[in-house]
């Protein structure tokens, strides 16, 4: 059996190429999400653990990567370092100056290392990490030496297109009165994190220790952190202790493993995410692959009906008649998942060079195959084949050996009775299920719609010969009206085999269910974001940060100079832990002003914050049980927690944070100054002519300056809009790949099925029909198949988009329907259709007649 199992593969090419396709592309992009994941994870390893020492002096509570933003006052005094590197478990102290919200613009004033990866700046330093090496390398040049020399990452540099020697534009983060806020910095090295894992995306700026402390501490003699490298034989534990002994005030010591520890549990929860975002299509992927498959092995098993029953005839037990088929199916799924780890690879830097362009970019190098990824991907493959070739196989098992003696070989369908009943019973489930995720069921309403979503479209699938009959006698009436002959043998064609044309219609059907309910998400999403903007905007222009950053507070100061703006009011973001949390909180600071330009909604109490108060959401006074006059605690890292008084409740708005406090807060507990969004309002009464050439004069004052945008109310709504748009992209893009896969499954469909009609396509040669109106019936065959699948997903997407919006009501308050997106995707549909039928279209057209009539 084995020698006749490949006999059989080599003698159908094509067919084992057909075949082998939806398994490269399923397994393809399953390899490349897993080799992307696995690169971009050995990326941020690489950077944690070959910059982190052995043990770090910090303020306390400024736990890894989510003090960023912060911008603690803290310092460390020269002789609190020396008295650090004195101590006998101390092999070095290192003081260090941790530099936030410096942005570098390349020559064209454009800004390096977009996408929101942070800016990392830092004084120079040769402390070594836990494993002994350097922390940082020089690729090329120097250190950095006097105050305005400064070395680079060399991705930073080649991608800027500096060279050693030129002048490097900087934005310091924090420039006093309305002198300049950029400075020149001359470019003396090229520097990397040792390792070559790259920055994934961020940009390093490293100063000499003067440079860094005239940067970011004044020029004041002082250090932000201290590394400490162990002595030989001292333990970390050993050495924090120790250190413990001659900490400053506000300080803490933690081992390097607790830091590492700390930044992969942060960075795990962002790697998290888009391993679930990606992993998610690459599923889609596999599943829209199965149900090609499934069909594929179908298709071959019903035209093999003869040639298997002769088997049995010849003595081949069920047994060994299901294990040739599978046998088969195992092989096609072992070149398959083979040529798809290729692709992976492929895909992975594609991937990378998405991800690129928003700024997380990735190190060529660490994308190749694992093990785990080979694992996986044949696993996937060869179990995916099998079962779905299982049914098929099993099926060929029952063939009775009288069956080859028979003219007609054609398997027998059975009855759509039971299964349309099941379905039907499974179709009111998944209702259920996302009725209780509309009404309010225990747990996340979304995932209540999903588990409901998933059943409908498995369902769907599973009685699309049903379900989809309407659309195919629909088509056949259609095309009979304008086609003729032609149009109607085309739609009887589509309807002869229901079962196979609804499992090749399924897989289009399954893509497009995604692509239809995202698109309704996405246009409500819109529609919320204008009436939020309509409501909420109360400020003539808002200044922010296009990557959500600080700027300096010099940029405000001019800007509220400007003849024509009567109230500038100023807030900054900051991250603290609120009422003893663990985790921080986004919390926003803000000045007198900001009650001039906004109205907000007052439940209970004052709607501005006074000295030593706050003011909180209606939602976080719910969750924390605060009142009026409720005393809540906020800890920022380096500074004992600063007690405040809850002066007011208002309703939840976007313009506001969860908690909202005066700049006399952040002054309290150390935090620098830095805004994160201006409000402009100009004087009332002020004409149209009057109000641009405010806005004229706005746009003068950052036109050279990236990290900020001048916007109104429509400019707002509209970048919000394109944010959105860009991610809906992304998203149709990654779908894509399983439309493209549902296409080549009407390929094969359509191309096997012109081989099981060779005799009737002969026929209908020899009575008249000419080659253009054949090539005609199999295109409308195609497009009657891809408008099924249409027709199918686009309503099922519909409904779920609806239902996933009225569960995110309180955040997606406007219902959007995409109707011009809706028709445009079924539009591509019958594009797809008549690129489908290409091939077997002209493959029926050239079949001599005589040979095709001849044929058994």
């Amino acid at each position: 059996m084995w020698r006749l199992t490949w006999r059989s593969l080599l003698a159908r090419k094509a067919r084992l190429a057909m075949s082998t396709l939806a398994i490269v592309l399923g397994i393809g992009f399953l390899g490349g999400v897993l080799t992307f994941s696995s690169g971009l994870s050995t990326t941020f390893t690489g950077i944690i653990e070959g910059s982190t020492s052995d043990a770090v002096v910090r303020p306390a509570g400024a736990a890894s990567f989510e003090a960023v933003g912060a911008g603690s006052t803290a310092t460390v005094s020269p002789a609190e370092v020396a008295a650090l590197d004195a101590l006998p478990e101390v092999a070095r102290a290192d003081g260090s100056v941790d530099g936030l919200g410096l942005y570098v613009l390349d020559p064209d004033d454009k800004l390096v290392g977009t996408g929101g990866a942070p800016t990392l700046a830092f004084n120079y330093a040769a402390s070594p990490n836990m494993a002994g090496e350097p922390i940082l390398v020089l690729d090329g040049g120097r250190w950095p030496e006097a105050d305005d020399e400064i070395a680079l990452d060399t991705a930073a540099v080649e991608n800027a297109g500096y060279e050693l020697g030129d002048q490097v534009t900087v934005i310091p983060p924090g420039v006093d009165g309305s002198g300049p806020v950029t400075r020149e910095l001359e470019l003396v090295g090229l520097a990397g994190f040792n390792g070559g894992a790259g920055t994934a995306g961020s940009t390093l700026v490293i100063f000499s220790t003067d440079g860094a402390q005239a940067m970011f501490l004044g020029g004041e003699d002082v250090f932000t952190s201290v590394t400490l490298t162990a002595a030989a034989g001292v333990t970390q534990a050993e050495l924090v202790e120790a250190a413990g002994r001659v900490l400053p005030t506000g300080f803490e010591a933690v081992t390097g493993d607790e830091v590492a520890e700390e930044s992969q549990s942060s960075v795990g929860e962002f790697l998290g995410f888009i391993d679930i975002f990606l992993g998610t299509f690459a599923v889609i992927a596999v599943i829209v692959g199965g149900f090609i498959i499934a069909n594929t092995f179908s298709i071959l098993v019903a035209q093999r009906v003869r040639e298997l029953a002769l088997l049995r005839a010849l003595g081949a037990s069920r047994v060994q008649v299901r294990r040739s088929v599978l046998l088969e199916a195992g092989l096609t799924a072992l070149v398959g998942s083979t040529l798809g780890l290729v692709l992976g690879l492929g895909l992975a830097r594609g991937l990378a060079a998405l991800f690129g362009s928003f700024g997380l970019e990735i190190n060529g190098a660490v994308l190749t195959l694992t093990p785990g990824t080979v694992a996986a991907a044949y696993a996937v493959g060869l179990g995916v084949t099998l079962l779905s070739a299982y049914l098929p196989a099993r099926r060929a098992s029952r063939v009775a050996p009288v069956a080859a003696m028979r003219e007609d070989t054609g398997a027998p369908e059975q009855g759509l009775g039971r299964r349309t009943a099941v379905g039907v019973v499974l179709l009111v489930l998944g209702a259920g299920a996302a009725g209780a995720g509309v009404v309010g069921a225990p747990g996340n309403d979304a995932l209540w719609i999903g588990a409901g979503a998933v059943v409908w479209v498995l369902t769907a699938a599973a009685i699309s010969p049903v379900l989809g009959r309407p659309v195919l006698l629909g088509a056949r009436r259609l095309f009979s009206a304008v086609f003729g002959t032609t149009g109607r043998l085309a739609g009887d064609n589509a309807l002869r085999n229901p079962r196979r044309t609804g499992a090749t219609a399924s897989a289009l059907m399954i893509g497009l269910t995604l692509v239809s309910a995202v698109g309704v998400l996405a246009a409500s999403m819109a529609a919320s974001t204008d009436k939020l903007v309509d409501d909420q905007f109360e400020a003539d222009f808002l200044v922010q940060s296009p990557v959500f950053g600080s700027f300096p507070v010099a940029i405000g100061d001019q800007m509220a100079a400007v003849d024509g703006v009567a109230v500038l009011a100023r807030q900054q973001g900051v991250l603290a832990t609120v009422g003893g949390d663990d985790e921080p909180t986004y919390i926003v600071a803000s000045d007198d002003a900001f009650g001039d330009v906004y109205d907000l909604g007052v439940t209970e109490g004052a709607a501005q914050p006074g000295a030593g108060q706050a003011v909180v959401s209606a939602d976080t006074a719910a969750e924390r049980d605060l009142e009026v006059g409720s005393t809540l605690a906020l800890g920022f890292p380096g500074a004992a927690p600063v007690e405040v008084e809850v002066a007011g409740i208002i309703d939840d708005t976007p313009v506001a944070g969860p908690v909202n406090v005066g700049f006399d807060v952040l002054e309290e507990a150390g935090v620098r100054r830095v805004d994160t969004t201006l409000s402009v309002n100009t004087a009332a009464g002020s004409s149209p002519t009057e109000v641009q050439a405010v806005q004229d004069e706005l746009d003068e004052i950052v036109a050279d300056l990236p990290i900020v945008a001048v916007q109104d109310k429509e400019e707002f709504a509209d970048s919000i809009t394109a944010q959105i748009n860009q991610l809906l992209y992304i998203v149709y893009g990654l779908l894509a790949l399983s439309v493209v896969i549902a296409v080549i499954g009407i390929v094969n469909t359509l191309s096997l099925s012109v081989l099981e009609r060779t005799r009737e396509i002969g026929l209908l040669r020899a009575v008249g029909l000419s080659r253009p109106r054949l090539r005609r019936m199999v295109t409308l065959e195609s497009v009657t198949i891809s408008l099924m699948g249409a027709v199918l997903g686009l309503v099922l997407g519909l409904v779920i988009g609806v239902l996933l919006q009225r569960s995110l009501r309180e955040d997606l308050s406007e219902l959007a329907l995409p109707w011009t997106s809706l028709v445009a995707f079924l539009a591509v549909a019958v594009v797809f259709g008549v690129l489908a039928a290409i091939v077997p279209a002209v493959r029926a057209s050239r079949m001599n007649v005589l040979d095709a009539i001849a044929t058994e």
